[in-house]
């Protein structure tokens, strides 16, 4: 009795382990000036070959919007809304290093950075 019930605590406690794959750091191109010039970033991400990520995968990067709602007693609403896709150019056990795939520009809200930045929540694409 007492196995079955440390065997579905455990089950039902899973989340707690979950773990939040996010962008952790970025380095671009320093822009010159130069007229049509593209500036190059690359994204480095706590995903690697440990979580199925390969070169070549895409995956899917998410914002979390937060929002007082002054009419429920100022609870807060978070929103976890998809802004784009990165594509992995390099991948390790637990990191890769990611390119912009493309940025999701029609029915999204209005974000204060429109681009991917350090905190930005990534998550396999499954399309």
């Amino acid at each position: 009795m007492k196995l079955l019930t440390l065997l579905t605590t455990l089950l039902l406690c899973q989340s707690l382990w979950a773990k939040s794959f996010v962008i952790f750091s970025m380095a671009q191109d320093l822009p010159m000036g130069v007229e049509n010039e593209v500036v190059r970033k690359n994204y480095y991400i706590n995903m690697g070959t440990g979580q199925g990520i390969r070169k070549d995968s895409v995956v899917d990067v998410f914002r979390i919007i937060s929002v007082q709602n002054p009419y429920d007693a100022k609870s807060r609403v978070n929103y976890k809304v998809k802004i784009g896709e990165l594509k992995i150019i390099h991948s390790m056990d637990n990191a890769s290093i990611a390119m912009v795939n493309e940025y999701e520009k029609e029915n999204t809200p209005i974000f204060e950075i429109p681009q991917f930045m350090i905190g930005d929540h990534v998550a396999v694409s499954v399309d």
